[in-house]
């Protein structure tokens, strides 16, 4: 009885017409990196100080500029407070001398030098005391991508990958809109969870779908690449941002993507794979007959006979009831929370940094390319786990490296930044492939799901963690940026080499590697043929709630 695998050898692994719905899905992928840090852009905040009306009064009878008042603010980063005791008498074109005056905290809003730019931040005043509710506006954009992990993923298993895929585009239409157009800043946040769920939703089904489409011996290949188009979305951001001055209208730009997305309805098929596993043979013969017709290769096999094999059922107390499943599933968990924290941290941050924040976003950006060339190049030389570690590790060197980079020596910093994104890019590209290796069949969805989820609690993290801590010192969240990396890569090694090993098949070939090994090595001398507990493909298909 043959395998769907089997099957698809005959209509091709990779031919025309995966390579076709692989290019579409592809650009899919890529708005959901300007969705992810447009916040740099979005929500930056400006120099800012005091507004007083009596201020303001004389600046329009004066013929000054906004920001020639901010001469008349108290010296020293005096954003938050302002003078007390404010007359007309007191101040006239000439200025005024009000030092040693006292000051209280801003009672008429803020004055901000943003030359026509406009975000988030000084439409709704989110400075001083509202400072913490920026940060809010990514840590809801997470809290959207979460429910959209889960949730896609057991819809993708139960209703299809193309289903889920456009309704959660429709979604991100509807709910970036929203965003767009929201009367406040609460209904902002409201919509932004809805944005994320259906953002990340359509990614995580598209990258279902490809994954699903090609044969096994491509299928780390497509899923890197794939990964990849969120590097090269990064490239038109500032492009984007420097045209748009608006942080709304930016917002549409980002959007607007998505709406070109739905007409995948006729593009795109739905997953032969899922058609077979919920009994619709015929739709799935017709899926893959195309597939077979454009890739020019005949069909001999009929495939609504296939092989059926039913897995044990999974449960979370497996990820973590013998001990090396349990070391698994910290060690993993921790990575791909550092992966997300360290991962936006250096990208949020260069808009607080200072510097030309366009072409810094830009140049850190470009560094990302490489990123899949190492990987793809690496992990069949030289395995997973030493690359893994290094990328780790090197990201946080280089974040350490960068606090001790005087500031007048911005490329020099920008230099040492792009190491340090350099490798974790190569880090959470990795994450998704050698999670889904050291996890049993029967619970390596399972598995992937629940340490990958760890990467959306990072993110909703990531801001707090970067915008509250620079207040206090500039420095300090890329120290723990790069502490928390170097501990990864330290972790990463106590993790076993999964290069030229088959998947393994239930907890005991995790827990007794050697003895699997033997068993594999006696299999091939007794057949002479490959390991008889290869996994069949259709069971190896990429996780569904990979994030």
């Amino acid at each position: 009885m043959s395998t769907f695998d089997d099957i698809l050898e005959e209509a091709g692994t990779f031919g025309r017409y995966q390579k076709r719905i692989f290019a579409l899905l592809c650009l899919a992928a890529m708005p959901w990196s300007g969705v992810y840090v447009g916040i740099v852009f979005q929500g930056f905040t400006p120099d800012h100080w005091c507004r007083h009306p009596a201020v303001e009064r004389v600046r329009e009878g004066c013929g000054w500029r906004p920001r020639d008042t901010r001469a008349l603010a108290p010296p020293g980063d005096s954003r938050c407070r302002g003078y007390e005791r404010w007359n007309g008498t007191r101040l006239t074109c000439d200025g005024a001398n009000l030092t040693g005056d006292p000051t209280v905290p801003c009672s008429h809003g803020w004055v901000y030098d943003y030359e026509g730019r406009r975000s988030f931040v000084t439409e709704f005043d989110l400075v001083c005391a509202d400072a913490w509710l920026v940060d809010m506006y990514q840590a809801t954009l997470n809290v959207g991508f979460l429910g959209g992990s889960f949730a896609s993923g057991y819809l993708a298993d139960r209703f299809g990958r193309k289903l889920v895929f456009l309704l959660c585009n429709l979604l991100a239409i509807i709910s970036g809109v929203l965003v767009a157009v929201a009367p406040n800043y609460i209904a902002v946040l409201v919509f932004r969870i809805l944005y994320g769920f259906g953002v990340k939703g359509q990614w995580v089904a598209g990258f279902v779908l490809i994954t699903e489409l090609v044969g096994v011996e491509h299928r780390k290949t497509v899923g890197i690449i794939f990964q990849f188009f969120f590097s090269v979305g990064l490239m038109f951001l500032p492009l984007v941002a420097y045209l748009i001055t608006d942080w709304r209208w930016i917002q549409v730009a980002i959007t607007a993507p998505y709406i070109l997305f739905m007409s995948y309805y006729w593009l795109i098929p739905e997953s032969p794979r899922w058609l077979l596993s919920q009994n619709y043979s015929k739709k799935a013969a017709e899926v893959t007959k195309a597939i077979a017709k454009e890739n020019k290769k005949t069909l001999t096999k009929n495939i609504e006979v296939y092989e059926r094999v039913d897995s044990a059922k999974a449960s979370l107390m497996d990820l973590v009831r013998t001990p090396k499943m349990r070391k698994h599933t910290f060690i993993l968990s921790f990575s791909w929370f550092t992966c997300a924290v360290v991962y936006a941290g250096l990208i949020m941050i260069l808009g607080i940094q200072g510097g030309n924040v366009y072409m810094d976003f830009v140049v850190t950006g470009l560094v990302e390319f490489p990123a899949a060339f190492f990987i793809l190049v690496t992990i069949e030389r030289v395995g997973r786990r030493w690359p893994y570690a290094v990328a780790n590790v090197g990201s946080g060197l280089a974040c350490l490296i960068a606090v001790f980079v005087p500031d007048d020596m911005h490329w020099f910093k920008i230099a040492v930044a792009c190491v340090g994104r350099l490798g974790i890019t190569m880090a959470f590209e990795m994450v998704t492939f050698v999670n889904a290796e050291l996890y049993p069949t029967f619970v390596r969805n399972l598995g992937v799901a629940v340490c990958s989820t760890l990467s959306d609690v990072g993110g909703i993290f990531a801001p707090f963690l970067l915008y509250r801590l620079a207040v206090i010192w500039m420095a300090l969240p890329i120290i723990i940026f790069g502490f928390l990396a170097i501990i990864a890569g330290g972790l990463v090694l106590l993790l076993p080499e999964t290069k030229g090993m088959p998947l393994p098949e239930t907890i005991d070939d995790i827990e007794h590697p050697d003895r699997y090994a033997y068993c594999e090595e006696l299999c091939c001398l007794l057949v002479g043929d490959t390991p008889i507990s290869s996994t069949p493909t259709w069971q190896m298909s990429v996780p569904t709630h990979i994030s």
